[in-house]
């Protein structure tokens, strides 16, 4: 194992994360807008990763170990300035779950949130939104009645407990703008 990459996916994802925290604790995280230190973030990981994945090919368990490589799926998750990227990366990803040497949910979101950016149906229903009432509902399914199948064989919770999840971060988001 890499370690000396490990530790590096994962301050990267931190950063990631840490920052996208500070933003909704603020108040500052806009639901339409990208904010500029979050783009900044995405920015830099993008080009490290990209780098990395050129190297090493997908940062799998036997590289990185299991958190780096969820630590790599979270980095290219908020890629969303390189789709193509993203789509390149699925094929990569999806190997490493069949060889085992990557967890199958990471290529259940990455694949859903692909398909949502080219406005078509998402297959797992991890890709949710908010509406203008403020409630949290999952973005259209390929097939609504084997969702919860499929997340269940890629080891995801129920539709309907993700979606209450997101719901109560919403909310809590939203009492603290107030």
């Amino acid at each position: 194992m890499n370690d000396k990459l490990r530790k590096e996916l994962m301050k990267m994802a931190e950063e990631d994360q840490n920052l996208l925290n500070k933003l909704i604790q603020n108040g500052e995280l806009k639901e339409k807008e990208y904010h500029p230190a979050m783009k900044a973030v995405h920015e830099k990981n993008n080009t490290r990763i990209k780098e990395i994945i050129d190297e090493h090919g997908w940062p799998g368990f036997n590289l990185v170990g299991k958190d780096g490589s969820e630590a790599a799926w979270l980095i290219v998750q908020h890629a969303v300035l390189e789709e193509d990227f993203m789509i390149d990366c699925l094929d990569l990803l999806k190997e490493a779950v069949e060889k085992n040497d990557a967890e199958g949910w990471c290529y259940a979101y990455l694949q859903d949130r692909v398909l949502t950016m080219q406005n078509k149906l998402q297959i797992y229903g991890t890709q949710h939104e908010i509406d203008e009432n403020g409630i949290a509902c999952s973005l259209p399914s390929e097939n609504p009645g084997q969702v919860d199948k499929l997340r269940e064989e890629i080891g995801i919770e129920p539709l309907h407990k993700a979606t209450e999840r997101i719901q109560e971060r919403h909310d809590l988001n939203k009492s603290n703008n107030k």
